[in-house]
């Protein structure tokens, strides 16, 4: 892995243009972001028309036929397909989302994909996200208990209790939310950003943690929760519909409750 990586938010030139195939009569031109660490052209906009009658019908689709029957340099993460790992995020016409779970019809005319914003770039639609995760890790989000484990059944909630988890455990972590985040493009480095904290407050608000007191001395920090303006990009970029933004507000919350 080079020593260098460019940010996905660098000015980009024109690279090469690959034409449709002969006969087809339905294509879409598909414009890439392009960035090898041991090319010389970097970054670039490379265009494919793609021949739409021969290739699926999600984005995803698409970038794996350019890589598998176009150019197979192309390089891009993926794995389950269906909206649930994560892997495939990207932004796709200037929105952060899933490559599989976004139909092609979905968009009129040209198609312009680059890998999530303000991140460094490791190879093409590949961002670094090793920051991210250690973010993530950062919160501890495993169930953190002091009292004896019972003996005889597991540790019981009402139905009301782990109904506080919806719209919580469902991050997959794709990184949409917070790559969509202005707070988090300027402060990546001490700004935990909403991902993690949608995920810090996972645990704040199940009622077998018995860590909330300590998990909350952990956020008061300047910046660790309160670069947070309330921007709303993060809630309207999820994929999965989650509400980052409002949970970062019942963080900061339960921080004024405490005081008072």
């Amino acid at each position: 892995m080079a020593e260098f990586r460019l940010p996905a938010n660098s000015v980009v030139q024109p690279g090469k243009t690959w034409p449709a195939p002969d006969g087809a009569s339905r294509t879409k031109r598909v414009h890439v972001y392009r960035y090898d660490p041991e090319g010389e052209q970097n970054p670039r906009l490379d265009t494919f028309n793609v021949d739409l009658d021969s290739c699926g019908p999600m984005v995803l689709d698409v970038l794996l036929k350019i890589k598998n029957e176009i150019d197979p340099t192309l390089t891009l993460r993926r794995s389950c397909r269906e909206g649930i790992c994560g892997s495939c995020s990207m932004n796709i016409n200037g929105r952060n989302t899933l490559a599989c779970t976004k139909a092609i019809g979905d968009f009129d005319g040209d198609l312009k994909i680059y890998p999530l914003p303000h991140m460094p770039v490791v190879k093409d639609l590949v961002p670094d996200l090793t920051n991210f995760y250690a973010q993530h890790a950062s919160v501890e989000p495993w169930m953190k208990t002091s009292s004896a484990t019972p003996p005889d059944r597991e540790r019981l909630q009402s139905k009301e209790e782990r109904g506080k988890l919806d719209g919580l455990y469902e991050c997959i972590l794709c990184a949409c939310c917070s790559t969509s985040c202005p707070s988090y493009w300027w402060n990546a480095e001490r700004y935990l950003g909403p991902a993690a904290l949608l995920n810090a407050y996972r645990w704040i608000a199940d009622s077998r943690d018995e860590a909330t007191g300590e998990r909350l001395d952990e956020l008061q920090d300047p910046f660790k929760l309160y670069r947070c303006h309330t921007i709303m990009n993060c809630t309207n970029a999820c994929p999965k519909d989650l509400n980052p933004a409002q949970a970062i507000a019942e963080i900061k919350k339960l921080l004024v409750l405490r005081r008072s």
